[in-house]
């Protein structure tokens, strides 16, 4: 019942995505072009997304546990650190460059959107890829 639950919540995020236009990698990119002819018309999905988060963080805060089950993830700590800067920096120089996030991506496949399945291969290989070149600059760090 729960992966059912997930299965619906998922569906409903790929629609919501696509309804809004953030699908659209050119709408993204007009979005992200603040010095071109920026488009500003995403902004109210940032805002539609944040309200029911909020509201959903507050029901949160005073249960056990979840409705369906499992616990709760932990809380993520505050501190940014490099790794969150330069991780940051990266996701968004790649949602620029292609107009594409991981959840945009995965929405297109529904369609047969080919720029998402060919930035869905890159990002897991990017996944595969990080734990090793992170090492390494780590070695060569020190």
């Amino acid at each position: 019942m729960r992966n059912l639950y997930a299965l619906m919540a998922g569906g409903l995020f790929g629609v919501g995505l696509y309804v809004s236009g953030m699908t659209n990698t050119q709408k993204v990119i007009g979005w992200l072009d603040f010095f071109g002819e920026w488009d500003p018309t995403l902004a109210f999905v940032l805002g539609g997304a944040i309200l029911p988060m909020a509201v959903a963080w507050q029901i949160a805060k005073r249960r056990q546990a979840p409705v369906l089950g499992g616990s709760f993830p932990a809380n993520p700590e505050p501190k940014v650190g490099r790794n969150i800067i330069v991780g940051s920096l990266l996701f968004g120089a790649g949602w620029g460059m292609v107009g594409l996030c991981p959840g945009p991506a995965m929405a297109s496949l529904t369609w047969g959107g080919s720029s998402g399945l060919i930035f869905l291969l890159a990002m897991l290989a990017g996944m595969l890829a990080t734990p090793t070149i992170h090492s390494r600059l780590m070695v060569a760090a020190t």
